[in-house]
């Protein structure tokens, strides 16, 4: 090996055909033409190419390889002036910052009302809003200070007091009534959170990224080097990937992985980090563009995953294709995974997602990590790592596509998962191959439904809804969906409080103010909790789905019986399915309630909302449905990932089969106030935990499973 320093004053060259017990280090420094002339160079081009390099090789005298590394040590060089000089700006701005803050503040102490003569009067509101503006601005600037100083005294800064926001709260709740049960939650903090999009988690703002010539070319060697990885990996089968004895699915055997694919400089070679590595194949109902064009549309991409995907962003297009088409295309994106419950925090990536032409009729996808500087991140800190994921397609017959798609992810297990989902973590159901694959193949159905022309097998009122009406109605069931598995998300965008409960989780809440135009204005409360059950899936599945077992557990229904009035098929499993219900002899003659179940070998959902009839006509008669405002509620169940006692070695990829217990999240939104400005009350909260406690007494009783 051959080696340059700082700006070319020296060298070493290694001689490597040597035996390693006699290897010398035979020095060499350059002559001041020679760095003058290198110098020069490189103020012309930083980068030259081959031919360039030995150009200068014949001019100089020196090796080709002493000229590379020559240039690339220079280019280091420059790049730690420029962050000291940046770092030195950045000290200067905040430091003016802060005595702009503090000189702002003792004004405002002397300032008096000139009717009075006393203190002016302030909107709370006001200075709540401007404080917190001020103090994220303030944490902004701090952090990027902080990780640039830094990458010069080699280790984080840690040492620094943390700096927590002034808590304003405008909840008028006392806790004096409402104790919390809850180990390390003596008092209940619940911030209401500024008016937002109740359907998608707030994302902290991304500062703009700069990227250089030299960046895309680093993030296109990255992603082209992860393409060739995963085709190899998805298109071999031993010694990369063996059958798991538990459940026949294939894992990888991380031996040969390490051999194939050595990475003796990753960050997560430590014992604190755990590999979540499986793959899985299956075929879909839509061709191999059609899921490419979908995969890159991140907007698309989203809709197709929304019980995993939370938050999805693309920070910057790199490149966009070639000739129109997709191939070659590569981005640069933001995005949480999630698994519905609230016990589960989200998994963030910043990731490269490239999408490359095989042959005619193939394709693949591949995301992996790829790290930015921490002055752009939304998040300061990552717990996990993507390597190469994503998916082969192939072209069959008659539209259908064979995906193989692969999850390959190394993440920080410091034991922060919550032990009743440690289980079907660990066991890699939950952010899997198969759990994506299973979402994709569902999802393609519903949409090749959506396409279908023909009316519903049931009328609603008498009148049969057209084409259009059954799309707006399956637009709107999707909507429907959506806001539910945000409402219970635990990304970053939201802040969950754990409430004193009826089980050893408790209820985590969290509300916000709602504004949009498919959403009830005013203040929402989300109220979610997750138990164990010691039945299975598919038995908790069909109790929600059973309209004549319904009334003993949907408070909508009032306890009366339930008539499915009009009933949309999602796809080949019949628990796939929307459906619009009326409860018989309740106080509310106009209002209906619009379901959708989904089910696959993932898990299941269902979720419901309230609709008053005159909304339901509007729908049914094809009109736009993004107005109709909708608050819903519904459950998620998941199998437990724990293996049976007596269990053998079983073939079936069926979660529903082979697991017997189960995860039950219960997830209720009820608007508390009809104003933005309205406060959160203790009977708001105290109606809500009762909501969820009534209940899950009433499904573990119907269930016959109040030992779990």
């Amino acid at each position: 090996m051959e080696f340059g320093t700082g700006g070319g004053g020296s060298g070493w060259d290694n001689d490597s055909s040597s035996d390693p017990q006699r290897r010398k280090k035979c020095y060499h420094r350059h002559t001041a033409n020679q760095i003058q002339r290198l110098e020069a160079m490189f103020k012309e081009c930083p980068h030259p190419d081959e031919k360039q390099r030995l150009q200068l090789s014949r001019e100089l005298g020196l090796a080709p390889r002493q000229i590379k590394f020559w240039f690339q040590n220079r280019r280091t060089q420059m790049k730690a002036q420029h962050e000291r000089a940046d770092n030195s700006a950045l000290r200067a701005e905040n430091d003016k910052i802060r005595c702009e803050n503090i000189a702002i503040r003792e004004a405002l102490k002397n300032v008096i009302c000139p009717s009075c003569g006393g203190p002016p009067l302030q909107d709370p509101y006001f200075d709540e809003h401007k404080l917190r503006i001020e103090n994220a601005h303030l944490k902004e600037e701090l952090d990027r200070v902080s990780s640039i100083a830094a990458k010069f005294i080699g280790r984080p800064i840690s040492q620094l007091p943390p700096i927590h926001p002034p808590h304003f709260s405008s909840l008028d709740l006392s806790m004096a009534s409402f104790p919390s049960q809850e180990i390390g939650c003596p008092s209940l903090d619940l911030d209401l959170l500024p008016a937002s999009s109740t359907s998608v988690p707030t994302l902290p703002y991304h500062h703009p990224i700069h990227l250089s010539a030299v960046d895309k070319s680093l993030m296109t060697e990255i992603a082209t080097n992860a393409m060739a990885e995963l085709l190899r990996l998805s298109q071999t089968n031993e010694p990369f990937w063996i059958k798991s004895t538990n459940d026949g699915r294939d894992v990888l055997d991380l031996e040969t992985y390490e051999q194939a694919f050595p990475r003796p400089n990753s960050p997560f070679k430590n014992p604190h980090f755990r590999t979540e590595a499986t793959r899985d194949s299956g075929v879909v109902i839509m061709n191999s563009e059609a899921l490419v064009d979908m995969f890159m549309d991140l907007n698309k991409w989203t809709e197709l995953f929304p019980t995993i995907v939370s938050i999805a962003r693309t920070i910057e297009v790199i490149s966009s294709g070639l000739l129109g088409t997709q191939n070659g295309s590569l981005q640069l994106m933001y995005q949480e995974l999630q698994l519905l419950s609230p016990l589960v925090s989200t998994r963030h990536f910043y990731i490269l997602r490239f999408c490359q032409q095989i042959e005619h009729g193939t394709w693949a996808v591949v995301d992996v990590s790829y790290n930015i500087p921490r002055e752009n991140q939304v998040v300061s800190h990552s717990q996990c790592h993507r390597l190469p994921s994503g998916c082969l397609i192939q072209d069959m017959p008659n539209g259908y596509s064979k995906v193989t798609w692969i999850e390959h992810v190394e993440v920080e297990d410091r034991g922060s998962s919550h032990w009743l989902c440690r289980d079907l973590i660990h066991s890699g159901l939950a952010f899997g191959a198969e759990r994506w694959l299973a979402t994709l193949q569902r999802m393609s159905e519903r949409l090749a439904c959506l396409m279908m022309t023909g009316s519903s097998n049931q009328d609603l009122g008498g009148v049969i809804p057209s084409s259009e009406g059954k799309r707006s109605m399956m637009k709107l069931a999707q909507r429907m969906v959506n806001n539910f598995c945000a409402s219970i998300s635990s990304s970053h965008g939201h802040r969950w409080t754990t409430l004193s409960g009826m089980n050893e989780v408790g209820v985590r809440v969290t509300v916000h103010k709602s504004m949009d135009p498919g959403q009830p204005n005013g203040v929402v409360l989300s109220a979610a909790t997750t138990i164990w059950l010691s039945v299975s899936p598919q038995t908790i599945f069909n109790f929600f789905k059973n309209d004549r077992t319904r009334s003993q557990w949907d408070v909508l229904s009032d306890g009366n019986p339930v008539q499915e009035v009009a009933h949309i098929t999602n796809g080949s499993h019949p628990g796939n399915a929307i459906s619009v219900l009326r409860a018989f002899n309740t106080s509310q003659n106009n209002m209906l309630i619009l379901q959708e179940s989904c089910i696959d070998s993932s898990g299941s959902l269902v979720v419901y909302c309230p609709v008053d009839l005159p909304a339901m006509n509007v729908v049914m008669s094809g009109e736009d449905p993004s107005s109709i405002p909708l608050l819903p509620s519904g459950f998620t169940i998941l199998p437990d990932g724990r293996r049976d006692q007596g269990e053998g070695t079983s073939s079936s990829l069926d979660v529903h089969s082979r697991s017997g217990g189960s995860l039950l999240t219960v997830a209720f939104q009820i608007l508390v106030s009809s104003l933005p400005s309205g406060k959160l009350n203790l009977e708001s909260v105290t109606t809500v935990n009762n909501l969820i406690s009534t209940t899950l007494h009433q499904i573990k009783t119907a269930l016959n499973c109040h030992s779990s």
